[in-house]
C-alpha cells in the first residue's frame, strides 16, 4: 500500500531530526516541492497517497537533507528579504542575519539618493541585488574572488536587478584599480577562524572560501579596513557583518584605521553582536 502524505511526513521528520532543528518544516517543504503543491495542501490532504516516482524523489531528498546538506542546495533557491535567489554549492546560503545589514544599508541610501555602493564578497549576490532592486537610482558594484560565485550572482541580477556591475577580484582591489569611489561599503566576509572551520557542520557542504577568515577570523576584515580609505568618499559608511564573538575586536580594528569615525555595534534578532557600522567624517 502506498504511503500517504501524513505517513511520508512522519517518516521524513524522524529521519531529518538528528540533523536539523526544523525537521518538520524541512520535511513539509521537500514534500510540497516534490508534489508541486503548497504546504497548506499537505496539511489539508494528509490521506493523499504518493506515487512511486514521487516517493522515490522525496526519499532521495530526505536522505540528503538528513546528511546535513542545506535545503537551499536541494531546491536550488533560498528566500532573502523580499525575493527568492538561485543558489548552488559555489556560494554560501544567504542568512537572515544578513538582512539586518541590508536594512542598515537601505536606511543610509534613503538619506543619500543616487549613491554609489559596493558589496564585497557578494557570493550569491543576495545583498547587492536586493539593495539595487530596492534602490534603483543607486549605482551598485558587486565584487567576488570566485568566478563560480560571480556566475551565480549574475544570474540572480538578471532576474531582479540587471543594472548591478560585477567585478572579479580580491576585496576592494578591483575598485582601487579602476579608481572608483563609493559612499557605501557592504561586506559579509568570511569571519570564522581557520582552525574552527572544519569542526563546524556548515563546512561539510558550503564553500570554505566563504567561511575561512584566517587565523583569528579577522584576516579579510582587517584587509578591507586597510583598503577602504582608497575607495570611500567623505561621509561614507561601512557596514560589516561579524561573528557573534567579534563585537569588541572589529570595532577596535575599525578605530585603528578610522580614529575619528562614528562606530556602532548592532545585534541580530537573537540578540547577538552581528553588524558593525562605521561612519566616516
Amino acid at each position: 500500500m502506498p504511503l500517504t502524505i501524513a505517513q511520508a511526513l512522519q517518516q521524513a521528520r524522524q529521519q531529518i531530526a538528528p540533523a536539523s532543528q526544523s525537521a518538520a518544516l524541512d520535511a513539509q517543504i521537500l514534500l510540497a516541492e516534490t508534489l508541486g503543491v503548497s504546504r497548506a495542501h499537505l496539511l489539508t490532504h494528509p490521506e493523499q497517497p504518493l506515487t512511486a516516482p514521487q516517493l522515490a524523489r522525496f526519499t532521495a531528498w530526505v536522505e540528503r537533507c538528513a546528511s546535513g546538506e542545506p535545503l537551499a542546495y536541494l531546491l536550488g533557491r533560498r528566500g532573502f528579504y523580499d525575493r527568492d535567489f538561485f543558489v548552488t554549492p559555489a556560494v554560501l546560503v544567504p542568512r537572515p542575519e544578513t538582512e539586518r545589514l541590508l536594512e542598515h544599508a537601505l536606511d543610509f541610501a534613503r538619506q543619500h539618493p543616487g549613491l554609489t555602493a559596493v558589496d564585497v564578497g557578494t557570493g550569491s549576490g543576495a545583498l547587492a541585488v536586493t539593495f539595487a532592486a530596492l534602490q534603483p537610482t543607486a549605482r551598485v558594484y558587486a565584487v567576488d574572488i570566485s568566478p563560480d560565485a560571480l556566475a551565480v550572482a549574475q544570474h540572480n541580477a538578471a532576474l531582479h536587478a540587471p543594472h548591478v556591475h560585477f567585478m572579479h577580484g580580491h576585496l576592494l582591489q578591483p575598485l582601487i584599480t579602476a579608481a572608483i569611489r563609493v559612499q557605501l561599503i557592504m561586506a559579509n566576509l568570511p569571519y570564522i577562524p581557520s582552525a574552527e572551520v572544519d569542526r563546524l557542520p556548515v563546512s561539510q557542504h558550503e564553500p570554505r572560501l566563504a567561511l575561512d577568515g584566517g587565523a583569528d577570523g579577522l584576516g579579510l576584515i582587517r584587509q578591507l579596513l586597510a583598503q577602504a580609505s582608497q575607495v570611500t568618499t567623505a561621509g561614507a559608511r561601512l557596514l560589516l557583518e561579524i561573528g557573534y564573538d567579534q563585537g569588541e575586536s572589529v570595532p577596535a580594528l575599525a578605530r585603528e584605521h578610522f580614529p575619528h569615525a562614528q562606530i556602532h555595534l548592532w545585534q541580530d534578532d537573537a540578540g547577538l553582536d552581528r553588524i558593525v557600522s562605521i561612519d566616516l567624517n
